[in-house]
């Protein structure tokens, strides 16, 4: 058995059948039937739109503001980097999701890789991207709404309240119409970035990419380079924007159909269909207008079209669009962070009631609990910037962890059946564990802030975990199990 956990289940839940490949005694059975996903609702389409839902809005803003430290030279290097260290994740990230399809994602690859300390450190990270994630996105939501005038409302608590009782409402009806919304939303936002695409285009000047001034004193600095080369580190966290989110697709494999199959296939199309959506929205918007024009624009691709000039067609019409893109990220990010707190607290990391499930096999306190909170932020900060920095300082510190995991699982377990394995193995996931690592000191260079709120907010999570759910972690949990099984063989071959 792993070591700090324990079988015995409160006597609060009723007792119950076995969930699906479950075993154990009857209140395990009984535990894991109150807390069962609805298996088999998703196949490899849906979970592909689910990756590429995650990160569409990343292309419709936020990531132009690395112009502003980078250059478009700077920027277009971390684009580079970072595109390279989510496909090397990515793939990782498929192997791995093959062994172990389950709920815990990231959290339960590191459980068994790295014990029940790097898995609770790598499941609270992933909980803060995708917890603040949602609270900016609304934000940002609301910006949307009032620029476009949509029914005469103003960015405001009533709109980001909206935002989360609408689409957590459709989560708890249910993981597959839930599924099936995103993807529809998600077409509509991609449909858009390639209409832009062709529209931009068709303006394209290569002498407006880097018109950025250049800094004198920055070292290393030319009119491809304005900031230097400080600025290429600089830009890595904005960089990332055409990417985050993509990495949580595994979160959905206890919903998926046959996910040692379609689980590979949605990671590798969804970073195939980023990549080619991060190419052409990354040079037909500084191509059309200058990298100075869109550097700062909160609507980089309208300004792109359009510049001080009045609306279009063409603009208007990807304007609208735009927000369906923050509506798909933001509408999917809840989704993976409720799986996230979900699988945390079934195996007791964090307090149990969390995980209990609906009779629509939706956990709804999962979703509930972390809407509130999202709500609760937006409305109290209204820094939808600030916010999306702490997720991000988050995200790259799950990064290194789940690819030191891929790293350790490689090393350490070699026989360990693999139905899918990462092309290039550990150099793959090396090259993915040194850039997450560079990216993560990166965050400190943009935004100081962000990143010691983030770090402030693991303190206390790690406290909790080190004085009170450590000792109460439940042994019946799918990835406790997993982790067990390979203590257990690790004692046999010991002795």
């Amino acid at each position: 058995m792993a070591e700090g956990t324990e079988s015995r289940i409160p006597p609060a839940d009723p007792p119950g059948p076995a969930g699906p490949g479950q075993g154990g005694s009857p209140d395990d059975a009984a535990y894991l039937r109150r807390r069962a996903l609805k298996g088999g609702s998703a196949g490899w389409l849906l979970l592909t739109g689910l990756g590429v839902a995650y990160v569409v809005s990343g292309d419709f803003s936020g990531w132009n503001l690395g112009l502003a430290e980078g250059g478009f030279g700077g920027l277009a290097i971390a684009t580079l980097l970072m595109g390279a260290m989510y496909a090397c994740l990515v793939f990782s990230l498929a192997e791995l999701s093959a062994i172990l399809p389950t709920a815990g994602g990231g959290y339960g690859f590191a459980r068994r890789a790295l014990g029940t300390w790097g898995g609770f450190l790598t499941g609270t990270a992933i909980l803060i991207e995708y917890i603040l994630a949602p609270a900016a996105i609304s934000i940002f939501i609301g910006d949307y709404i009032e620029s476009l005038n949509l029914f005469g409302l103003e960015a405001g608590w009533p709109v980001y309240l909206a935002c989360f009782a609408v689409f957590i409402g459709i989560h708890l009806w249910g993981v597959g119409e839930a599924l099936r919304f995103s993807l529809v939303v998600t077409a509509i936002a991609v449909a858009a970035l390639l209409i832009f695409a062709v529209g931009a285009f068709t303006e394209f000047d290569s002498g407006g990419l880097n018109d950025i001034p250049v800094q004198e004193d920055a070292f290393g600095s030319n009119s491809w380079l304005p900031y230097g080369l400080l600025g290429i580190w600089a830009a890595f966290p904005f960089g990332m924007w055409f990417f985050l989110g993509v990495e949580g697709v595994p979160l959905a494999a206890e919903e998926a159909k046959d996910p040692v199959r379609s689980m590979p296939k949605a990671l590798s199309i969804s970073m195939g269909v980023l990549v080619l959506l991060a190419l052409i929205t990354f040079f037909a918007a500084t191509g059309a207008r200058g990298s100075a024009a869109v550097q700062e624009a909160g609507n980089p691709l309208v300004v792109a079209l359009q510049g001080d000039g009045d609306p279009t067609a063409l603009s208007r019409f990807v304007n609208y669009a735009g927000l369906a893109g923050l509506v798909a990220s933001f509408f999917s990010l809840i989704y993976a962070g409720s799986r996230q707190l979900f699988a945390l607290s079934r195996a007791g990391y964090l307090p149990r009631f969390l995980s209990l499930t609906s009779s629509r096999k939706a956990p709804y306190l999962g979703l509930l609990i972390p809407g509130a909170i999202g709500f609760a932020l937006a409305a109290g900060s209204g820094n939808g910037g600030r916010m999306l920095n702490v997720a991000v300082f988050g995200a790259t510190i799950s990064y290194a962890l789940m690819a030191l995991s891929h790293l350790v699982l490689r090393r350490r377990e070699p026989g360990l059946h693999r139905p899918y394995r990462t092309p290039g193995g550990m150099l793959t996931s090396g090259v993915a564990f040194v850039l997450a690592l560079s990216a993560l000191v990166a965050t400190f260079l943009v935004d100081k802030d962000a990143a010691f709120i983030a770090l402030g907010v693991y303190v206390v999570a790690l406290a909790y975990f080190a004085f009170y759910s450590r000792h109460r972690l439940v042994a019946a949990a799918p990835e406790e199990e997993f982790a067990a099984l390979a203590e257990a063989e690790a004692e046999l071959e010991r002795d």
